[in-house]
Protein backbone atom coordinates (compact mmCIF):
# COMPACT_ATOMS: atom_id res chain seq x y z
CA UNK A 1 0.00 0.00 0.00
CA UNK A 2 1.08 3.42 -0.83
CA UNK A 3 -0.13 6.34 1.19
CA UNK A 4 1.11 9.98 0.22
CA UNK A 5 1.65 12.22 3.59
CA UNK A 6 1.25 15.80 2.56
CA UNK A 7 3.12 17.87 5.10
CA UNK A 8 6.23 18.25 6.88
CA UNK A 9 5.89 19.18 10.19
CA UNK A 10 5.92 17.58 13.42
CA UNK A 11 2.14 16.45 13.03
CA UNK A 12 2.92 14.70 9.93
CA UNK A 13 5.95 13.11 11.06
CA UNK A 14 3.64 11.73 13.80
CA UNK A 15 1.96 10.86 10.87
CA UNK A 16 4.64 9.13 8.61
CA UNK A 17 5.59 7.27 11.62
CA UNK A 18 2.20 5.50 12.79
CA UNK A 19 1.89 4.71 9.22
CA UNK A 20 5.30 3.13 8.51
CA UNK A 21 4.89 0.64 11.69
CA UNK A 22 2.92 -1.28 8.96
CA UNK A 23 5.86 -3.11 6.70
CA UNK A 24 3.31 -3.45 4.30
CA UNK A 25 2.97 0.23 3.83
CA UNK A 26 5.51 2.97 1.96
CA UNK A 27 5.02 6.52 3.27
CA UNK A 28 5.48 9.03 0.39
CA UNK A 29 5.62 12.76 1.46
CA UNK A 30 5.11 16.09 0.00
CA UNK A 31 6.91 19.07 1.92
CA UNK A 32 7.68 22.48 1.26
CA UNK A 33 10.88 21.45 3.61
CA UNK A 34 12.82 18.70 4.12
CA UNK A 35 11.27 17.40 7.62
CA UNK A 36 14.68 14.76 8.94
CA UNK A 37 12.55 12.71 10.60
CA UNK A 38 9.59 12.35 7.98
CA UNK A 39 13.16 11.58 5.44
CA UNK A 40 14.35 8.67 7.04
CA UNK A 41 11.00 7.02 6.71
CA UNK A 42 9.49 8.36 3.02
CA UNK A 43 10.45 5.65 0.50
CA UNK A 44 9.91 8.97 -1.64
CA UNK A 45 10.45 12.78 -1.21
CA UNK A 46 8.37 15.93 -3.65
CA UNK A 47 9.91 19.39 -1.74
CA UNK A 48 6.98 21.33 -3.16
CA UNK A 49 4.96 23.89 -1.64
CA UNK A 50 1.83 22.04 0.14
CA UNK A 51 -0.57 24.02 -2.07
CA UNK A 52 1.03 23.46 -4.92
CA UNK A 53 -2.37 21.11 -5.99
CA UNK A 54 -1.14 20.16 -9.79
CA UNK A 55 1.66 19.46 -8.89
CA UNK A 56 1.23 17.32 -5.73
CA UNK A 57 -1.63 15.69 -8.11
CA UNK A 58 1.09 14.72 -10.79
CA UNK A 59 3.13 13.40 -8.41
CA UNK A 60 0.69 11.25 -6.70
CA UNK A 61 -0.81 10.09 -10.23
CA UNK A 62 3.24 9.32 -11.29
CA UNK A 63 3.81 7.38 -8.56
CA UNK A 64 0.67 5.49 -8.39
CA UNK A 65 -0.85 6.07 -5.07
CA UNK A 66 -3.27 4.29 -3.12
CA UNK A 67 -4.28 7.11 -0.71
CA UNK A 68 -3.47 9.83 0.78
CA UNK A 69 -3.36 11.62 4.16
CA UNK A 70 -3.19 15.25 4.42
CA UNK A 71 -1.75 16.86 7.13
CA UNK A 72 -2.13 20.85 7.31
CA UNK A 73 -5.62 22.96 6.79
CA UNK A 74 -4.07 25.07 3.73
CA UNK A 75 -3.64 22.04 1.17
CA UNK A 76 -7.50 21.57 2.19
CA UNK A 77 -8.51 24.76 1.51
CA UNK A 78 -6.77 25.30 -1.37
CA UNK A 79 -8.87 21.65 -2.64
CA UNK A 80 -6.20 19.11 -2.95
CA UNK A 81 -8.87 16.31 -1.87
CA UNK A 82 -10.94 17.54 -4.36
CA UNK A 83 -8.06 17.46 -7.34
CA UNK A 84 -6.52 14.12 -5.44
CA UNK A 85 -10.17 12.39 -5.47
CA UNK A 86 -11.14 13.16 -9.46
CA UNK A 87 -7.72 11.14 -9.96
CA UNK A 88 -9.32 8.11 -8.06
CA UNK A 89 -7.04 8.80 -4.91
CA UNK A 90 -9.00 8.61 -1.81
CA UNK A 91 -7.74 10.80 0.77
CA UNK A 92 -8.08 11.60 4.30
CA UNK A 93 -8.92 14.61 5.06
CA UNK A 94 -12.29 16.51 3.78
CA UNK A 95 -12.92 18.13 0.52
CA UNK A 96 -12.78 22.13 -0.40
CA UNK A 97 -16.63 22.66 0.59
CA UNK A 98 -16.59 20.25 3.86
CA UNK A 99 -13.15 21.63 5.24
CA UNK A 100 -14.84 24.85 5.18
CA UNK A 101 -15.66 23.87 9.00
CA UNK A 102 -12.06 24.80 9.51
CA UNK A 103 -11.45 27.39 6.78
CA UNK A 104 -14.30 29.99 7.53
CA UNK A 105 -15.72 30.45 10.94
CA UNK A 106 -18.52 31.90 9.83
CA UNK A 107 -20.02 29.13 7.73
CA UNK A 108 -18.83 26.83 10.73
CA UNK A 109 -21.27 28.94 13.22
CA UNK A 110 -23.76 29.41 10.60
CA UNK A 111 -24.29 26.23 10.16
CA UNK A 112 -24.43 25.39 13.95
CA UNK A 113 -26.98 27.50 13.83
CA UNK A 114 -28.71 26.25 11.35
CA UNK A 115 -28.92 22.86 12.51
CA UNK A 116 -29.46 23.67 16.15
CA UNK A 117 -26.48 22.18 17.13
CA UNK A 118 -25.60 22.70 21.00
CA UNK A 119 -22.38 24.27 22.06
CA UNK A 120 -22.15 27.63 19.88
CA UNK A 121 -21.12 30.97 21.96
CA UNK A 122 -23.34 33.89 20.78
CA UNK A 123 -21.73 35.39 18.35
CA UNK A 124 -21.80 37.78 15.17
CA UNK A 125 -20.90 37.84 11.64
CA UNK A 126 -19.76 41.01 10.21
CA UNK A 127 -18.40 41.60 6.35
CA UNK A 128 -18.50 45.68 7.28
CA UNK A 129 -15.87 47.54 9.46
CA UNK A 130 -18.15 50.16 10.45
CA UNK A 131 -20.40 47.49 11.65
CA UNK A 132 -17.99 45.79 13.45
CA UNK A 133 -16.80 48.96 15.27
CA UNK A 134 -19.93 49.79 15.99
CA UNK A 135 -21.03 46.67 17.57
CA UNK A 136 -17.24 46.36 20.06
CA UNK A 137 -18.27 50.37 20.77
CA UNK A 138 -21.71 49.18 21.94
CA UNK A 139 -20.35 45.80 23.62
CA UNK A 140 -20.28 45.57 27.54
CA UNK A 141 -17.49 42.80 28.37
CA UNK A 142 -15.12 40.33 27.13
CA UNK A 143 -14.91 39.88 23.38
CA UNK A 144 -13.13 37.09 21.14
CA UNK A 145 -12.55 38.86 17.61
CA UNK A 146 -11.94 35.89 15.03
CA UNK A 147 -10.89 36.44 11.35
CA UNK A 148 -13.47 34.73 9.08
CA UNK A 149 -10.58 32.68 7.69
CA UNK A 150 -7.21 30.45 8.58
CA UNK A 151 -4.79 32.06 10.82
CA UNK A 152 -2.76 29.04 12.19
CA UNK A 153 -4.61 29.38 15.69
CA UNK A 154 -3.06 32.66 16.37
CA UNK A 155 -5.31 35.33 14.57
CA UNK A 156 -7.94 35.59 17.67
CA UNK A 157 -7.92 38.32 19.63
CA UNK A 158 -9.85 38.59 23.51
CA UNK A 159 -10.69 42.17 24.18
CA UNK A 160 -10.34 42.78 27.71
CA UNK A 161 -7.46 40.27 28.19
CA UNK A 162 -5.20 40.61 25.25
CA UNK A 163 -6.28 43.85 23.92
CA UNK A 164 -8.32 47.07 25.02
CA UNK A 165 -11.55 48.26 22.98
CA UNK A 166 -9.61 50.65 20.91
CA UNK A 167 -7.03 47.65 20.30
CA UNK A 168 -9.85 45.46 18.91
CA UNK A 169 -11.33 48.37 16.71
CA UNK A 170 -7.32 48.40 15.27
CA UNK A 171 -7.77 44.97 14.59
CA UNK A 172 -11.00 45.03 13.14
CA UNK A 173 -9.50 46.98 10.73
CA UNK A 174 -6.84 45.70 10.01
CA UNK A 175 -9.38 42.47 9.42
CA UNK A 176 -11.43 45.21 6.60
CA UNK A 177 -14.25 43.93 9.06
CA UNK A 178 -14.04 40.72 7.86
CA UNK A 179 -14.43 39.13 11.26
CA UNK A 180 -16.52 36.47 13.59
CA UNK A 181 -17.28 38.26 17.31
CA UNK A 182 -17.98 36.09 20.00
CA UNK A 183 -18.24 36.34 23.55
CA UNK A 184 -15.88 34.85 25.71
CA UNK A 185 -16.13 31.35 26.98
CA UNK A 186 -14.45 31.13 30.32
CA UNK A 187 -13.11 27.82 31.35
CA UNK A 188 -10.64 25.24 30.68
CA UNK A 189 -9.64 23.94 27.23
CA UNK A 190 -9.47 20.74 25.68
CA UNK A 191 -9.15 18.78 22.32
CA UNK A 192 -11.42 15.88 21.21
CA UNK A 193 -10.11 14.47 17.86
CA UNK A 194 -12.04 11.81 15.70
CA UNK A 195 -11.44 9.61 12.68
CA UNK A 196 -14.47 10.37 10.62
CA UNK A 197 -15.43 8.06 7.42
CA UNK A 198 -19.00 9.81 6.31
CA UNK A 199 -21.24 8.79 8.70
CA UNK A 200 -19.15 6.99 11.71
CA UNK A 201 -17.39 8.95 14.18
CA UNK A 202 -14.49 7.15 16.62
CA UNK A 203 -12.91 9.37 18.80
CA UNK A 204 -9.38 9.83 20.10
CA UNK A 205 -7.70 10.10 23.70
CA UNK A 206 -8.87 13.68 25.19
CA UNK A 207 -5.87 16.42 25.14
CA UNK A 208 -4.91 19.43 26.55
CA UNK A 209 -3.08 21.88 24.74
CA UNK A 210 -1.43 25.01 25.69
CA UNK A 211 -1.37 27.92 23.33
CA UNK A 212 0.79 30.39 25.64
CA UNK A 213 4.69 30.98 24.61
CA UNK A 214 5.69 31.05 27.98
CA UNK A 215 5.41 28.85 31.34
CA UNK A 216 2.45 29.59 33.77
CA UNK A 217 0.35 30.46 30.68
CA UNK A 218 1.85 34.10 29.73
CA UNK A 219 2.45 35.43 26.66
CA UNK A 220 0.81 35.52 23.06
CA UNK A 221 -0.61 32.31 21.56
CA UNK A 222 1.40 30.05 19.33
CA UNK A 223 0.94 27.14 17.17
CA UNK A 224 1.16 25.28 20.64
CA UNK A 225 4.04 24.65 22.76
CA UNK A 226 3.22 21.50 23.95
CA UNK A 227 0.63 19.16 25.53
CA UNK A 228 -0.59 16.13 27.48
CA UNK A 229 -3.07 13.42 27.78
CA UNK A 230 -3.94 10.80 30.89
CA UNK A 231 -3.85 7.39 30.81
CA UNK A 232 -7.68 6.73 31.32
CA UNK A 233 -7.97 8.74 28.01
CA UNK A 234 -10.22 11.70 29.83
CA UNK A 235 -9.02 14.89 31.51
CA UNK A 236 -9.72 15.33 35.63
CA UNK A 237 -11.73 18.53 34.53
CA UNK A 238 -13.88 16.98 32.24
CA UNK A 239 -16.38 14.44 33.60
CA UNK A 240 -18.34 11.61 32.05
CA UNK A 241 -21.07 14.16 31.20
CA UNK A 242 -18.96 16.59 29.52
CA UNK A 243 -17.45 14.09 27.71
CA UNK A 244 -20.62 12.63 26.17
CA UNK A 245 -22.02 16.19 25.57
CA UNK A 246 -18.90 16.55 23.34
CA UNK A 247 -18.96 13.54 21.23
CA UNK A 248 -22.62 14.16 20.09
CA UNK A 249 -21.75 17.90 19.42
CA UNK A 250 -19.18 16.31 17.52
CA UNK A 251 -21.60 13.47 15.69
CA UNK A 252 -24.16 15.97 15.04
CA UNK A 253 -21.58 18.51 13.31
CA UNK A 254 -20.82 15.54 10.87
CA UNK A 255 -24.36 14.72 10.27
CA UNK A 256 -25.18 18.17 9.48
CA UNK A 257 -22.36 18.21 6.99
CA UNK A 258 -23.42 14.86 5.21
CA UNK A 259 -26.75 16.95 4.82
CA UNK A 260 -25.19 20.06 3.45
CA UNK A 261 -22.66 18.83 0.76
CA UNK A 262 -20.46 15.80 0.20
CA UNK A 263 -19.73 13.48 3.27
CA UNK A 264 -17.19 14.84 5.68
CA UNK A 265 -14.21 12.04 5.97
CA UNK A 266 -10.86 12.53 7.81
CA UNK A 267 -9.92 14.46 11.00
CA UNK A 268 -12.51 16.53 12.90
CA UNK A 269 -11.26 18.64 15.64
CA UNK A 270 -13.14 19.63 18.46
CA UNK A 271 -11.73 22.30 20.51
CA UNK A 272 -14.24 22.61 23.12
CA UNK A 273 -14.31 24.92 26.49
CA UNK A 274 -15.37 23.77 29.38
CA UNK A 275 -17.90 26.11 31.05
CA UNK A 276 -19.98 26.36 34.23
CA UNK A 277 -22.91 24.64 32.29
CA UNK A 278 -20.74 22.44 30.00
CA UNK A 279 -18.82 22.18 26.95
CA UNK A 280 -18.80 24.87 24.16
CA UNK A 281 -17.67 24.98 20.82
CA UNK A 282 -13.90 27.37 20.70
CA UNK A 283 -13.59 26.09 17.11
CA UNK A 284 -14.01 22.80 14.15
CA UNK A 285 -10.56 21.95 12.59
CA UNK A 286 -10.42 19.76 9.82
CA UNK A 287 -7.31 18.06 10.36
CA UNK A 288 -5.42 16.58 13.10
CA UNK A 289 -4.12 19.24 15.71
CA UNK A 290 -0.14 19.84 15.83
CA UNK A 291 0.42 19.55 18.81
CA UNK A 292 -2.38 16.98 19.40
CA UNK A 293 -1.54 14.25 16.82
CA UNK A 294 1.95 13.28 18.30
CA UNK A 295 -0.14 12.41 21.51
CA UNK A 296 -2.86 10.52 19.60
CA UNK A 297 -0.67 8.62 17.56
CA UNK A 298 1.76 7.71 19.83
CA UNK A 299 -0.47 5.74 21.91
CA UNK A 300 -2.31 4.02 18.65
CA UNK A 301 -2.13 0.15 18.77
CA UNK A 302 -4.09 -0.30 15.84
CA UNK A 303 -3.39 -0.12 12.22
CA UNK A 304 -3.47 3.49 10.85
CA UNK A 305 -2.96 1.89 7.28
CA UNK A 306 -6.50 -0.04 7.90
CA UNK A 307 -7.92 3.05 9.60
CA UNK A 308 -7.24 4.88 6.16
CA UNK A 309 -8.88 2.20 4.53
CA UNK A 310 -12.11 2.24 6.58
CA UNK A 311 -12.19 5.89 6.25
CA UNK A 312 -11.97 6.13 2.65
CA UNK A 313 -14.17 3.19 2.25
CA UNK A 314 -16.95 4.01 4.76
CA UNK A 315 -16.84 1.54 6.70
CA UNK A 316 -14.86 2.42 10.24
CA UNK A 317 -15.87 1.06 13.08
CA UNK A 318 -15.06 1.61 16.92
CA UNK A 319 -13.46 -2.00 16.90
CA UNK A 320 -10.91 -0.26 14.38
CA UNK A 321 -9.27 2.15 16.53
CA UNK A 322 -7.25 1.00 19.73
CA UNK A 323 -4.98 3.23 21.92
CA UNK A 324 -2.45 2.64 24.76
CA UNK A 325 -3.99 3.37 28.34
CA UNK A 326 -1.06 5.19 28.99
CA UNK A 327 0.05 8.97 29.88
CA UNK A 328 1.25 11.06 27.13
CA UNK A 329 3.69 14.74 27.91
CA UNK A 330 4.53 16.55 24.27
CA UNK A 331 6.98 19.26 24.61
CA UNK A 332 7.69 21.78 21.83
CA UNK A 333 11.70 23.08 21.90
CA UNK A 334 11.07 26.33 19.89
CA UNK A 335 14.05 28.69 18.74
CA UNK A 336 15.14 31.73 20.69
CA UNK A 337 12.90 35.00 19.77
CA UNK A 338 9.65 32.61 19.19
CA UNK A 339 6.58 33.64 18.48
CA UNK A 340 7.32 37.38 18.32
CA UNK A 341 11.08 37.37 16.38
CA UNK A 342 12.35 33.76 15.89
CA UNK A 343 16.13 33.62 15.30
CA UNK A 344 16.63 30.85 12.44
CA UNK A 345 20.17 29.40 11.33
CA UNK A 346 21.15 28.08 14.76
CA UNK A 347 22.74 24.85 15.33
CA UNK A 348 21.50 22.37 18.20
CA UNK A 349 22.34 19.45 19.32
CA UNK A 350 19.89 16.16 20.82
CA UNK A 351 21.38 14.48 23.29
CA UNK A 352 19.62 11.32 24.90
CA UNK A 353 16.12 10.37 24.83
CA UNK A 354 15.51 6.57 24.96
CA UNK A 355 12.43 7.41 27.31
CA UNK A 356 10.97 9.86 24.40
CA UNK A 357 9.70 10.09 20.95
CA UNK A 358 11.08 12.42 18.70
CA UNK A 359 9.53 14.55 16.32
CA UNK A 360 10.90 17.18 14.34
CA UNK A 361 9.31 19.68 13.19
CA UNK A 362 10.68 23.07 11.52
CA UNK A 363 14.36 22.01 11.67
CA UNK A 364 16.76 21.41 9.08
CA UNK A 365 19.89 18.84 8.47
CA UNK A 366 22.51 21.06 7.30
CA UNK A 367 25.53 18.75 6.50
CA UNK A 368 25.79 16.88 10.09
CA UNK A 369 24.16 19.75 11.51
CA UNK A 370 20.70 20.46 12.71
CA UNK A 371 19.69 23.87 12.29
CA UNK A 372 16.57 26.51 13.78
CA UNK A 373 14.32 27.82 11.23
CA UNK A 374 11.49 30.19 12.38
CA UNK A 375 8.80 27.91 14.06
CA UNK A 376 8.52 25.27 16.40
CA UNK A 377 11.80 23.48 16.28
CA UNK A 378 10.79 19.88 17.13
CA UNK A 379 9.06 17.99 20.09
CA UNK A 380 9.67 14.83 22.40
CA UNK A 381 6.68 12.77 23.96
CA UNK A 382 7.14 11.02 26.71
CA UNK A 383 4.58 8.10 27.07
CA UNK A 384 4.24 6.44 31.22
CA UNK A 385 1.83 4.91 32.91
CA UNK A 386 1.39 7.71 35.13
CA UNK A 387 1.34 11.85 34.20
CA UNK A 388 4.01 12.01 36.70
CA UNK A 389 6.52 9.15 34.28
CA UNK A 390 5.72 10.65 30.80
CA UNK A 391 6.53 14.02 31.82
CA UNK A 392 9.55 13.29 33.33
CA UNK A 393 10.55 11.48 30.20
CA UNK A 394 9.67 14.03 27.75
CA UNK A 395 11.66 16.59 30.52
CA UNK A 396 14.58 14.51 30.37
CA UNK A 397 14.87 14.38 26.79
CA UNK A 398 13.89 18.08 26.81
CA UNK A 399 16.49 18.99 28.83
CA UNK A 400 19.34 17.44 27.01
CA UNK A 401 18.76 19.58 23.76
CA UNK A 402 21.92 22.26 23.53
CA UNK A 403 21.83 24.80 21.28
CA UNK A 404 19.58 28.65 21.65
CA UNK A 405 16.47 27.01 21.68
CA UNK A 406 13.60 26.75 24.63
CA UNK A 407 10.65 25.10 26.11
CA UNK A 408 7.86 25.51 28.62
CA UNK A 409 8.97 23.18 31.51
CA UNK A 410 5.62 23.44 33.02
CA UNK A 411 3.45 21.31 30.59
CA UNK A 412 2.18 18.01 31.70
CA UNK A 413 3.45 18.78 35.63
CA UNK A 414 0.92 17.88 38.50
CA UNK A 415 1.20 21.43 39.67
CA UNK A 416 -0.10 22.92 36.21
CA UNK A 417 -2.88 20.39 36.37
CA UNK A 418 -3.82 21.14 39.89
CA UNK A 419 -4.62 24.85 38.55
CA UNK A 420 -6.99 23.64 36.29
CA UNK A 421 -8.77 21.61 38.55
CA UNK A 422 -8.99 23.93 40.60
CA UNK A 423 -10.19 26.39 38.47
CA UNK A 424 -12.87 24.14 36.96
CA UNK A 425 -14.19 24.01 40.68
CA UNK A 426 -14.48 26.94 40.77
CA UNK A 427 -16.67 27.73 37.86
CA UNK A 428 -18.89 25.01 39.35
Amino acid sequence: MKILVVGGGGREHAIAAALARNSATTVFSVMGKRNPGIDGIAGDVLLAKETDVPRIVAYARENRMDFAFIGPEAPLEAGIVDALEAEGIPCVGPVKSAARIETDKAFCRDMMERYAIEGSPKYRVFHSTPEAVDFIQGYEGDLVVKPIGLTGGKGVRIMGEQVDRDGAIEYIRSLKGEAVLEERLVGEEFTLQAFVDGTHLVPMPLVQDHKRAFEGDLGPNTGGMGSYSMPDHMLPFVTKSDYRKAIEIMKAAVAAMERTGPPYKGILYGQFMNTATGPRVIEFNARFGDPEAMNVLSLLTSDLSEIVYHIAEGTLLPSHVSFDTQATVCKYLVPEGYPASPHAGDVITIGPHRDALLYYANVERKGGDLVTQTSRTLAFVGIGATLEQAEQAAERAASEVGGPVRYRRDIGTQELLDRRIAHMKELR
